[in-house]
């Protein structure tokens, strides 16, 4: 960390890491591979790792890879499909298979069938306007080398052997249209988020600290950010000093970057979306499917609304959930606090926001339609995907909250952004991330560009550049534009990760 050593006076520890989610740990184990002798502390409110967004039954996106979620190929207005975002999407979660395939590799993390598992990504559509979006989609996506293995059906038949339960009692007569990789995979973040966290506390100058809340920052004349630290079991408050700070806290990121007072920081807000699933209950029907089933999203729903009937391991055992259905909270975390919302408002960001509220009624209209929603209106979505589902095989399950960035604009005056935010002071001291979808799937890619930007001179050495290259073999290629290298690194990482290994499941 030699622009990090620049900094004068007294520290204990070179990095902080606030909040034990996929992105802390990402970012924790690439440091601590790029410098073993990297001294770090993590500070977790809660009692657990991955708890919060990282968890299996709190997380919408298992293995965002853009293959069947339709909300990343946009449709423009000449009628043509917009691919950049899915084409990025894919190829960074390539990226995130290259780094976890080294993690197994050497014996960093443990057997990653914990973690990871292939199972189809579908895309599912009826109506002849999004039968031909969808025809439009997969000729567009053809150009690229990353979906080159997608299949694409308007056949019935060959839907109900993709995935028997969509079609069963559906009219033969329904017009429907269907992607399919093969190559999908689910992840289960909060176990590989807790692999990581459990092979850092095994390493030296690495500390973990459950139960621990961030009260303030505060960067010293010398350089160093003097963070306040609560014990909330003792009550106990002590004061640390770091050369690095890193706010990977999910929804809790905006009010502490707030409270970091950097000019970077300046004029963000937050809008926060909470999440529920119908959960189902009936053994028999969860072992029927086997596939995640996306379909497309009603007007204003945020991303992480997109519905989709999605088969999902969980603690070895196979899980099926149908949704999710969006919400409204003013908490910016599932264990927040109903005032995280108003407190999160500042003199520098009430124009940002009042303007992104103005621009996104229809998201206003939605969330309050969902709020409204009885049982029956919940079945009634779910019966477009599973047309003989009955309430009593499903139960409603809270998921978590996500707050999705709202930033300053010189036309608008303020936007809604649906994606990631890192947000880093000018020197590289400190950096946020905001925001939520992708989020865990490109958890890696988000890191190294956190590199680029905040350990710039560390990332041009040799040294950093060569172990970079280990851990991603592809690192500073394109994997779209190169068939012979996109399936080299597939070949490996599905051969390190055992993903295409049949693995038997308890249902």
């Amino acid at each position: 960390m030699t622009k990090k050593k620049k900094t004068v006076g007294k520290t204990d520890a070179d990095v902080i890491l606030i909040g034990a989610g996929i992105m802390s740990a990402t970012l924790g184990v690439l440091l601590k591979e790029l410098e073993p002798n990297l001294s770090i502390e993590i500070y977790e409110r809660l009692d657990i790792a991955a708890a919060e967004s990282s968890d299996a039954w709190n997380n919408a996106g298992t293995g965002h890879s853009a293959f069947c979620e339709l909300n990343y190929t946009p449709e423009k207005k000449d009628g043509t499909i917009e691919t950049k975002k899915a084409v990025q999407i894919a190829e960074h979660f390539e990226v995130s298979k290259q780094f976890w395939s080294y993690l197994v590799e050497k014996g960093l993390i443990s057997d990653p069938e914990n973690f990871i598992r292939k199972i189809p990504h579908m895309s599912f559509v009826w109506g002849k306007k999004n039968v031909d979006y969808l025809k439009k989609r997969y000729d567009a996506l053809q150009k690229c080398d990353l979906f080159a293995e997608m299949q694409y059906t308007e056949d019935i038949e060959t839907v109900a052997q993709w995935a028997p339960l969509i079609m069963d009692g559906r009219k033969k007569s329904d017009k429907v249209a269907a992607t399919k990789m093969d190559l999908g995979t689910d992840v289960n973040f909060g176990s590989l988020t807790r692999d990581m966290f459990n092979n850092l506390k095994e390493q030296s100058n690495v500390n973990l600290f459950f139960n621990h809340e961030i009260r303030d920052l505060k960067k010293n004349n010398d350089g160093n950010w003097v963070v306040k630290v609560k014990d909330l079991e003792t009550k106990d408050k002590r004061k640390r000093v770091a050369k690095f700070v890193f706010i990977g806290a999910g929804g809790g990121s905006l009010p502490l970057l707030e409270k970091s007072d950097i000019p970077e920081g300046k004029g963000f807000g937050g809008f926060p979306v909470s999440g529920q699933w119908l959960k189902c209950t009936n053994e028999e029907i969860i072992k029927k499917h086997h596939a995640k089933v996306y379909g497309k999203a009603a007007v204003g729903a945020p991303p992480m609304s997109v519905p989709h009937l999605d088969t999902r391991m969980i603690n070895g055992k196979q899980a099926l959930l149908f949704g999710p259905y969006a919400g409204f909270s003013t908490k910016f975390l599932k264990n927040g606090s109903f005032l995280d919302l108003p407190k999160s408002i500042k003199f520098n960001n009430i124009r940002p926001m009042i303007s992104a509220g103005l621009h996104n009624l229809d998201l206003t209209k939605y969330l309050i339609e969902q709020v409204r929603q009885s049982p029956e209106d919940r079945l009634a979505a779910l019966k477009e995907y599973l047309p003989t589902a009955e309430l009593k095989d499903w139960e409603l399950e809270y998921a978590g909250q996500r707050v999705q960035v709202i930033k300053k604009d010189e036309k608008k005056g303020g936007i809604l952004e649906f994606g990631t935010e890192v947000v880093n002071a000018g020197d590289g001291s400190i950096a946020a991330l905001l925001g939520a979808s992708p989020g865990a799937s490109t958890a890696v890619s988000i890191m190294l560009e956190l590199l680029t930007r905040c350990f710039k001179e560390d990332l041009e050495t040799p040294e950093w550049q060569a172990k970079i290259k280990e851990m991603i073999p592809t690192y500073g290629k394109a994997l779209a534009n190169d068939s012979q290298l996109c399936k080299e690194t597939r070949t490996r990482t599905s051969r390190v990760l055992k993903i295409d290994v049949d693995k038997a499941v308890e249902v």
